[in-house]
């Protein structure tokens, strides 16, 4: 506890959350220090965070890239409790979201169109160096300080756990699809898996008017895709006669699997000038033909998200369609148990920490 005496002599802010020590991803209490809350910064107790699949990813460093201890989050829900001199985005009592980014080097190209998150020094919301050499700290944890500019304002209306998800899942999404032009009443789009991303991926879709073919390996995801998420189709991807059937249907696919699978019957699935839209990460290498992509004039895209203005855009859509994640509201301490079942899919659809009341 003298580490934290001693932060908070210096203006930080302790704090206190759930850390991995080391590759082994096992969680457990840890106290800490967050920055002084700065002339541009916010803090917020943390109500609610959401598990994301990269928080298990980073917690076992699969990606070789962790830095330990490491308190993971980046779905994150708060209540401002302070705001620095220069804040003018929020106020005392706001409500405010918080998800995968939290710098950047502000005077990039993308920095300056507003897409921080695809600035070559962004800084994640944990496992990353600040611009002074200390390490970021994430969301399973009672307090955040964080630039206005990386924070968004959540509507006090909506469902906070789980609204939470969105500010990973949502805008994950939401941004493609934005993007892609892919918003117009009618068009059809495909979306790979009926996971945390598919599930809201849904949800967009059919409030922008389109139709939507939830493409899956799960034919008893079936009854929750078409009932539950209000999806128009359903089509089991190991079923050779519905690929056949569907074969030059779809205007765009969103594929959110992160797992090793082929592409290439996807591609099948496009119409001429269709696109594939890449939100999973598989560990091994694609492999694709490439003449159905010159013949068809079609397109494999990927996406990692939006900047904060689209953030904004997104949750205020969500706001007024009534879109939130399906939750699993949980406590901090069944957080270990959460990543073991979150490993095997066992989730529907979402897990939420519920940080305020149970840390």
């Amino acid at each position: 506890m003298s580490n934290v005496l001693a932060g908070s002599e210096k203006g930080e802010v302790s704090a206190y959350g759930w850390a991995a020590r080391d590759d082994s991803g096992i969680l457990s209490p840890f106290h800490f220090t967050r920055r002084a809350n700065g002339d541009n910064d916010i803090t917020l107790e943390i109500l609610y965070c959401g598990i994301c699949h990269t928080d298990l990813h980073f917690a076992r460093n699969d990606f070789g890239m962790s830095i330990y201890p490491m308190v993971p989050g980046h779905e994150i829900v708060g209540k401002v409790t302070k705001v620095g001199s220069k804040v003018t985005k929020f106020s005392v009592g706001d409500i405010a979201g918080v998800g995968g980014s939290v710098g950047s080097c502000g005077s990039c190209s993308e920095c300056s169109e507003g897409f921080y998150v695809y600035c070559p020094k962004m800084i994640l919301t944990y496992s990353a160096r600040c611009h002074d050499g200390t390490v970021t700290q994430g969301g399973y944890s009672d307090n955040l300080v964080v630039d206005q500019n990386f924070a968004v304002l959540i509507p006090k209306s909506m469902p906070l756990a789980s609204t939470a998800p969105l500010l990973c899942a949502g805008i994950t999404v939401y941004s493609p699809l934005k993007y892609h032009g892919l918003t117009q009443p009618g068009l059809h789009l495909g979306v790979v898996g009926l996971g945390g991303l598919g599930h809201v991926a849904v949800k967009f879709a059919k409030a922008f008017g389109m139709r939507v073919t939830v493409i899956s390996t799960s034919p008893s995801k079936k009854k929750e895709a078409l009932e539950r998420f209000g999806a128009d189709a359903f089509l089991v991807s190991r079923d050779q006669q519905q690929l056949q059937d569907a074969v030059g249907t779809m205007d765009a696919i969103i594929d959110t699997v992160s797992a090793n699978h082929s592409i290439q019957p996807l591609i099948g699935l496009l119409k001429t000038r269709g696109k594939l839209i890449l939100l999973g990460g598989p560990a091994k290498p694609l492999e694709v033909l490439a003449m159905p992509l010159l013949l068809g004039r079609k397109m494999i895209a990927g996406s990692a998200g939006g900047g904060r203005e689209e953030i904004q855009e997104m949750i205020n859509f969500a706001a007024k369609h009534n879109i939130t994640a399906d939750v699993e509201v949980i406590s901090m301490e069944y957080v270990n148990t959460a990543m073991e079942r979150l490993e095997k899919n066992d989730v529907k659809y979402r897990f939420v920490i519920d940080v305020a009341n149970t840390i």
